[in-house]
């Protein structure tokens, strides 16, 4: 260990440009054992891990590590899939520049120890080697319910499962994984390794039941009464609007309608085929990850061009760094300081272009970031075919929720308990996204394996 003055900050090996452009198969490499164990020695094991502590799950990152750098796959593989549901997930898709390797020691004058690469080798590297997650098959008569199969709803399985409670999920999609499946793009997550998941869920004696909507297909009261507890993880997908004139055009979509069409596409399923984009302009609006996403899959779609607008600079994106350095190197074009003020229409109504306007951070508000202020008379067009809105997401609001006394906030989200994750009707848990509006699946997780563990609790007292 604390090798760091010998050995150098490595990232994994990505796909060259011109070829991972090309489809959507993932674009980094997993480490190899010598890579994973040669970072792994740089740890110094600090006696207050930052690592440790930014991370929403509280992984055992200081205790892989030194297992990898000691050539113990096996107790790393353990000691990683312990607090985490899926870290071969959460090592693809975290922004670890502003969780735990943002907060690394190394991370000021070394270079931060590739933590989330290390992350997805140990799993990756144990399923090879036959390691399994354990669960004791269902040993309980109780039962509980998990409406919606994303990262909160799979983190409550799992967690609900290894104490040998059966759990039935409900997803309406046609198959499970939520955001994991139609809101990540093969490029960074590919669905076999959520698939893979799902099916160790199922022989651990969870029951999956798709294409069913909770309030629709099933009445939310059937399944209160069959269950000793119900879990919801609905996520939040009811996109943002920013009031522009012309964002109503009917070439202009939401991302996420966007993301789950094209992914429907690469699963070889019926499809809308208005957003096949080749050949034509496309922008993006907005600076997440989910516009990264949208701007990644366009170039994939062969557009002619693709354009993201962001109102702040690079420095004050959403979205990860990482996500945005791949961008740029598969040939998105970044508009900063630009906010929009109206979606231009022709005389038929389509959307032509973007008009927006120049924008200055200037002096901190009170949460400490710079306020954006417009440029008078900076007014210019960005021509567009087609415009993707990217400005985040709020709860949808089912009935089912009002109906059986669950109470929601202002904008949506579920009202819980924050330290056991109940809603306001005993009984009924909640987390991930419709509990906090969109984040991360770092932070779903963490809300599905406390909510279940609270259920745990309630019912095998």
């Amino acid at each position: 260990m604390r090798e760091f003055l010998t050995v150098d900050r490595i990232e994994a090996k990505k796909r060259l440009v011109v070829e991972r452009t090309k489809d959507f198969g993932e674009i980094y490499e997993v480490f190899e054992r010598d890579e994973a164990a040669s970072q792994s020695d740089r740890c110094i094991q600090c006696g207050d891990p930052f690592c440790l502590n930014k991370c929403p799950l509280h992984n055992y990152v200081p205790q892989w590590l030194k297992a990898i750098s000691e050539k113990d796959l096996e107790f790393a593989f353990k000691l990683s899939n312990e607090p985490s549901p899926f870290p071969e997930v959460m090592g693809r898709v975290c922004p670890h520049d502003r969780l735990c390797e943002g907060d690394c020691t190394l991370n000021d004058g070394h270079g931060a120890i590739t933590i989330g690469s290390i992350e997805t080798h140990i799993t990756e590297e144990g399923f090879k080697q036959g390691f399994k997650p354990e669960f004791p098959g269902v040993t309980s008569n109780k039962k509980v319910a998990v409406i919606g199969s994303g990262p909160a709803g799979l983190s409550a399985a799992t967690y609900l499962l290894r104490s040998g409670i059966a759990v039935t999920m409900y997803e309406r999609s046609d198959r499970a994984g939520g955001l994991l499946t139609y809101g990540i793009p093969n490029f960074k997550l590919d669905k076999k390794i959520v698939n893979r998941r799902v099916k160790f869920l199922q022989e651990a004696g969870m029951e999956l039941i798709v294409n069913c909507e909770v309030g629709k297909d099933i009445a939310f009261e059937d399944i209160a009464n069959t269950h000793d507890a119900i879990f919801i993880g609905v996520g939040a997908t009811k996109a943002k609007s920013a009031s522009l004139t012309g964002e109503h055009a009917p070439n202009v979509y939401d991302a996420m309608d966007y993301l789950t069409s094209i992914q429907k596409k690469n699963f070889k399923t019926p499809y809308d085929k208005k957003f096949d984009f080749k050949d034509k302009d496309v922008v993006v609006i907005g600076g997440g990850d989910t516009a990264m996403d949208c701007l990644r899959t366009a170039k994939r779609e062969g557009a002619k061009s693709v354009t993201c607008l962001y109102r702040r600079d690079a420095h004050n994106m959403p979205g990860s760094q990482k996500e945005y350095k791949n961008a740029m190197e598969e040939g998105v074009s970044f508009t900063f300081l630009a906010s929009p003020r109206e979606i231009i229409l022709n005389e038929s109504g389509k959307a032509v272009a973007v008009e927006v306007v120049k924008t200055t951070l200037g002096v901190k508000d009170d949460s400490g970031r710079q306020k954006m202020e417009e440029l008078k008379g900076s007014e210019f067009r960005v021509n567009a075919d087609v415009v993707i809105m990217s400005l985040g997401f709020d709860p949808e609001v089912p009935s089912f929720l009002a109906e059986n006394g669950i109470d929601t906030n202002k904008w949506g989200g579920i009202i819980v308990n924050k330290d056991t994750h109940e809603s306001t009707t005993a009984g009924i848990y909640a987390g991930g996204d419709c509990y906090r509006g969109a984040d991360l699946v770092v932070t779903a997780a963490f809300d599905g394996r406390e909510a279940a563990r609270s259920i745990i609790k309630s019912l095998l007292k």
